[in-house]
């Protein structure tokens, strides 16, 4: 396509993008309702366990998006990219309203974390391949020497997918009763999603194919067997390498971090209270997301190189501090309490568990409950504490996800358009789409269960500073793919030999 022509092409934009968001919005609320579904979905006698077997499930959706890669992959390489990702977004969206309607453990026991699993998996699949195809679409329809910014886009749809889950969270929870949305309520964003879903495949149907694998298509130059010339050949298996290990998997932990560990951090290690997360996160994703837009387009005039290395370095640099800062924010040690005003009641349940409720008010206007449930028929307790912050406070935790966010819009702006050029066309969306959702479905995605891990362990440990041992896992993988970037990457996005 020519420099200038740009005629038709937010109409692809906006197709792709809306197809995308949903399918980012279904992944999303199931992450977001995380400490909710625990409770559904798995045994409640061990809340810790049953958090961490939640963030396994949903980490199980990730690791099976390069298996998706592979095979929608090699479906778009070979019949075309608009029928390729109309059927990852019915595949998704089926998924995700089926969600919302299993019983709980309660009531099907064991069953209900098994089709959580399943369907879980059917949505990493879809997933897999649903942001391949849409990446290689603009793209391909992006005018010469603009592709960063067209495909940029595409780049905000993951963070509005989550920004737009958290608002319906919110908005169900303002509508019903804390009661209510405990019990049935959190199903709702699960089945909103199937009105979503519906809309985005009508506005796809009508999509043409991509102008350039038509082409391909027309003069005989597509490929037959996609995955063999994708990773069989030694000459392209470099790109896909240098793509994963020089690029996505460090892109893949400073997006996670940024967005969902922060989000995960704040509701069970600084104990905030969700809404009040939920509300802080959506604000400072609001105001960060245009800088997908600005570092795209920046990387079409100084190269995409740069600019994703410099985000992985400031992370690498800074993660530390920030998460520092984030937990002393809301550290009730630091603050001045109102002991006249500090209150316990203790009551006992139909089951014979002794529950305590403790609550304490600051000079901050800082609110904390913490409640101790002893159980009559077993020789141990539990405690969960919950920390309704101020506004001050707010605008600090919305300022230091701001800056976590930034990191993420330069080390993921630029980067569909560098793995587009990075391969041709017959093959495109399969090379692009493995490295892609290794980094970030395998290295991103186990983020969150393994740094809760690494935090949960510390604190048993009874390290001071145990809040700041989940940051080892992405500030390690960020520097190896730092060094290997820096090296091996050049500016015109070309391996540099030795």
């Amino acid at each position: 396509m020519g420099k200038t022509s740009t005629k038709g092409i937010w109409k692809v934009i906006s197709a792709s993008s809306m197809g995308t968001m949903i399918e980012w919005y279904d992944f999303y609320i199931f992450g977001s309702l995380a400490v909710v579904i625990s409770t559904k979905f798995f045994p409640s006698d061990n809340p810790t366990a049953a958090f961490l077997s939640t963030l396994a499930t949903f980490a199980a959706g990730f690791v099976v998006r390069p298996f998706g890669a592979l095979f929608f992959g090699r479906l778009g390489d070979i019949i075309g990219r608009k029928y390729t990702f109309m059927a990852t977004l019915l595949l998704m969206g089926g998924s995700t309203f089926l969600i919302g309607c299993i019983p709980s453990y309660e009531t099907i026991g064991f069953l209900a974390p098994l089709l959580v699993l399943i369907l879980r998996l059917l949505q990493g699949l879809a997933l897999g391949g649903e942001y391949g195809g849409a990446a290689t679409y603009v793209a391909e329809h992006a005018p010469v020497g603009q592709k960063g910014y067209w495909t940029s886009w595409i780049q905000t749809t993951a963070t509005v997918g989550l920004f737009i889950s958290l608002m319906v969270i919110l908005a169900t929870k303002n509508i019903l009763s804390s009661e209510a949305f405990d019990s049935w309520g959190w199903r709702v964003p699960f089945w909103v999603s199937i009105v979503m879903v519906g809309v985005s495949y009508l506005i796809r149907k009508n999509m043409d194919e991509s102008p350039v694998f038509a082409k391909a298509k027309k003069e005989g130059t597509t490929s037959t067997n996609p995955l063999k010339e994708s990773f069989g050949n030694r000459y392209n298996l470099k790109f896909v390498l240098l793509a994963l290990f020089g690029a996505t998997m460090g892109q893949g932990v400073v997006w996670y971090t940024g967005q969902f560990y922060a989000m995960s951090f704040m509701k069970t290690v600084m104990n905030v209270e969700s809404s009040q997360v939920d509300s802080l996160l959506g604000i400072a994703l609001l105001l960060g997301t245009p800088f997908f837009i600005v570092f795209g387009w920046l990387s079409d005039k100084v190269g995409r190189k740069y600019i994703m290395m410099s985000g992985m370095l400031l992370a690498i640099l800074f993660y530390r501090p920030i998460y520092k800062m984030m937990y002393n924010t809301t550290d009730v040690n630091y603050k001045t309490e109102i002991v006249e005003r500090t209150t316990q009641n203790t009551e006992t349940a139909k089951n014979n568990d002794v529950i305590t409720t403790v609550s304490k008010t600051y000079t901050d206007g800082t609110t904390y409950i913490e409640k101790k449930t002893d159980f009559a028929n077993k020789k141990k307790s539990q405690s969960s504490v919950i920390i309704n912050i101020n506004s001050g406070d707010e605008w600090t935790l919305i300022f230091l996800v701001f800056i976590q966010v930034i990191f993420v819009t330069m080390v993921y702006g630029p980067i569909a358009a560098f793995l587009v050029e990075m391969f041709p066309t017959k093959i495109r969306y399969t090379s692009m789409s493995l490295p892609y959702h290794v980094g970030n479905g395998i290295f991103g995605g186990l983020l969150p269960a393994i740094s809760t891990y690494f935090v949960t362990h510390a604190k048993a440990a009874g390290k001071s500073d145990f809040y700041l041992d989940g940051l080892w896992y992405p500030i390690i993988i960020a520097s190896i793919c730092f060094v290997i970037g820096m090296i091996y990457i050049d500016n015109k996005n070309k391996i540099n030999h030795l």
